[in-house]
C-alpha cells in the first residue's frame, strides 16, 4: 500500500515550482522531472511489467509535460494532469505493442539506455529479497490478466495513492465508477493469486 515519504511531500507541495515551469523556467522543469520521474516510471512499470516499455513511456510523458505545462490552468491539478499524460502514453505504447506482436525484434538500441533509473529494493534483510522479488513479480504478472480498466484504477489507488477524485478526473469517469473498478479489480487479483496459492497480504507493494 502507498505510504508517504519526504519526497512525496515535496511533490505535493511544489506549487511555486510548477508556476515557474509554466512560465518557461528550464531549471524548474528539470526539478519537476527529478521529483516525479521515479513515481511515473514505477507507474508505467507496473502497468506493463516491462522495463523497456516503462522507460519509453516515462520519457514520452516528460517530453509531453515539457511541451504542454504552459497550458496547465490549475496548478493544484498537476498530479492528476501528469498521470493522465502518462496513462495516455501507456495506451499508445500498448497499441504499438499489439500491432508489433508478430514482428521479431533481434536487438535493442543501447543509446536509449541513458538515464535509466532502477527501482531500488529497500528491504533491509538480504535473505528475504529473493522471495519478495519473486512474489512481486507474480503480482505484476497477474496484472496482465486483469481487465485494463480495473488494472488502471488498481495501480493508481493501491500503488500511487491517488484519491478517487483524481482517478475519476484522469479517466473521465465518476468516482463511483472508479470505486467499482477498484472493487472488481481487487476481486480479480485475489482470484488470480488464489489460483497460484499466493496470499495477497504476503506480497510487498513497492513504491
Amino acid at each position: 500500500m502507498y505510504t508517504g515519504t519526504l519526497l512525496d511531500i515535496a511533490m505535493l507541495h511544489s506549487d511555486s515550482l510548477i508556476e515557474k515551469a509554466k512560465n518557461g523556467d528550464e531549471k524548474a522543469v528539470s526539478r519537476l522531472v527529478s521529483l516525479w520521474y521515479k513515481r511515473i516510471y514505477n507507474f508505467c512499470f507496473k502497468y506493463f511489467s516491462d522495463h523497456d516499455m516503462a522507460m519509453e513511456t516515462a520519457q514520452q510523458t516528460f517530453i509531453s509535460m515539457y511541451r504542454s505545462i504552459g497550458n496547465l490552468k490549475d496548478t493544484k491539478s498537476f498530479r492528476s494532469w501528469l498521470y493522465r499524460i502518462a496513462l495516455n502514453h501507456c495506451h499508445d505504447e500498448e497499441r504499438k505493442r499489439k500491432r508489433n506482436m508478430s514482428i521479431s525484434i533481434n536487438g535493442e538500441n543501447e543509446d536509449e539506455e541513458n538515464n535509466i533509473r532502477q527501482i531500488r529494493d529497500t528491504n533491509p534483510d538480504p535473505s528475504d529479497r529473493l522471495q519478495i522479488s519473486e512474489l512481486n513479480q507474480i503480482l505484476l504478472d497477474s496484472f496482465k490478466d486483469i481487465p485494463v480498466e480495473q488494472r488502471e484504477v488498481l495501480i493508481m489507488k493501491e500503488y500511487e495513492g491517488l484519491k478517487f477524485r483524481e482517478i475519476a478526473e484522469i479517466l473521465g469517469i465518476s468516482e463511483n465508477t472508479a470505486k467499482s473498478r477498484l472493487y472488481y479489480g481487487l476481486g480479480s487479483l485475489k482470484k488470480i493469486l488464489k489460483e497460484q496459492n499466493i496470499n495477497k497480504n504476503t506480497v510487498c507493494y513497492e513504491g
